[in-house]
């Protein structure tokens, strides 16, 4: 399967910047040792790869994930090989107390990359998986930040979103609180994270839905007027090390938008994915009639799909990986541009948000609603779009 064909583009992204500064990346990572948080995640498997490779001094990786931790290491293994440095893996909760022991005993980083995130819009359908996207997106952050300094760190970097960029979901408007903490901590630890789009075929993504449904002899369903930009897995990795270990204190890196950075929707990448297995697709107009048809086409090389305009909460209309108000830097790297952010930020609003979530959590009663709100007070143009229809509610 060829992955850029299928994403409608020729050649990788970052291959010019990686090859310009392949020297200074390859001596910064054999000198150093590293820790990845939520390493065993589809970016964080990418960027633990993207270290390993590069024999590092030490390599620690932290994953709630005890199967996905398996299955890096038995990739790493056969892909290549060992190193002469320190490479081991936890199955450790980054909120957990087990954690805070873990790296009480051995804390001795220099750089922390923290991959953890809920990343779905579906995450906040109900206020009690919504308050667990603040606590993993925003306060683990800020925590392992905080342990980081105490462990003397040289850098902490962690990853961000397009949708962090004008917000209208309560996904990107929790990573844009998060970026508004980074600040807060960026006075005492140089920290450096980046933007990107959706990493094709990620676990969990629309994407990785295709392989399922192909095992499972289930119909192709996508949206026909959602445009996305996509990275690969290794691009995303590639931009995430080169953010943690090029990027200067507070600077956020993201893809220069491009002809390279080809612009598609769900339905045509479900088309080519499809066409790279050697099935035609077949359009539906109903749930029923693809299910339907899902027993009998894939027996001729066909394959029943099902395309319909998208109605759900929190899809953005386009993309973007900065603001207006925002600092660019577009020349130091061929491929990448970076977001140049000063020292600001509200104390007193971080307060704020601390104390409200503090209040809701002790008394074990909270409301979308009031979340949402207290959200609208952090981020006040935050465009949040509820329709009453969710992800979940849908084939």
């Amino acid at each position: 399967m060829n992955l850029l064909s299928i994403l409608g583009r020729e050649e990788p992204l970052f291959n010019q910047d990686i090859d310009s500064y392949s020297s200074d990346i390859n001596q910064l990572v054999c000198s150093s040792k590293f820790l990845i948080l939520g390493g065993a995640g589809s970016i964080g498997q990418a960027v633990t790869k993207e270290v390993f490779k590069r024999n590092p001094r030490k390599l620690h990786v932290v994953d709630i994930s005890e199967n996905n931790l398996v299955e890096l290491v038995r990739d790493v293994r056969s892909t290549f090989g060992y190193i002469a440095g320190d490479f081991k893996t936890y199955a450790l909760d980054i909120g957990s107390l087990e954690y805070d022991a873990f790296i009480k005993s051995d804390g001795d980083y220099d750089y922390i990359l923290n991959l953890s995130a809920l990343k779905h819009v579906r995450s906040e359908k109900d206020p009690y998986t919504l308050m667990r996207m603040i606590d993993v997106n925003i306060f683990n952050t800020d925590k392992t930040i905080a342990q980081s300094i105490l462990g003397g760190a040289k850098k902490y970097f962690c990853v961000s979103t397009d949708k962090a960029a004008n917000p209208v979901n309560m996904m990107g408007a929790s990573k844009r609180i998060m970026e508004m903490f980074l600040m807060r901590k960026s006075q005492e630890v140089d920290i450096s994270t980046a933007r990107f789009a959706n990493v094709a075929f990620s676990d969990g993504s629309l994407l990785h839905g295709f392989n399922q449904r192909l095992l499972k002899q289930q119909p192709i369903v996508a949206p026909n007027d959602v445009r996305r930009y996509f990275v690969t897995p290794q691009e995303s990795g590639e931009l995430c090390l080169m953010s943690c270990l090029l990027g200067e204190n507070r600077d956020v890196f993201f893809p220069k938008l491009s002809e390279a950075l080809h612009l598609i929707t769900f339905s045509d990448i479900a088309v080519n994915y499809l066409q790279s297995r050697g099935l035609e697709p077949v359009l539906c107009e109903t749930e029923e009639e693809a299910r339907r048809l899902a027993k009998e086409l894939p027996k001729t090389n066909k394959w029943p799909c099902l395309f319909t305009p998208s109605n759900t909460t929190g899809e953005k209309d386009f993309e973007e990986f900065f603001t207006e108000s925002e600092t660019l830097d577009l020349e130091r790297f061929s491929n990448l541009g970076v977001i140049k952010n000063g020292s600001g930020f509200d104390s007193k609003l971080l307060a704020l948000f601390d104390r409200r979530i503090g209040e809701m959590k002790a008394a074990q009663s909270w409301t979308k609603e009031e979340l949402v709100e207290l959200f609208h007070q952090m981020i006040p143009d935050f465009g949040h779009k509820e329709t009453g229809k969710y992800l979940d509610g849908k084939m």
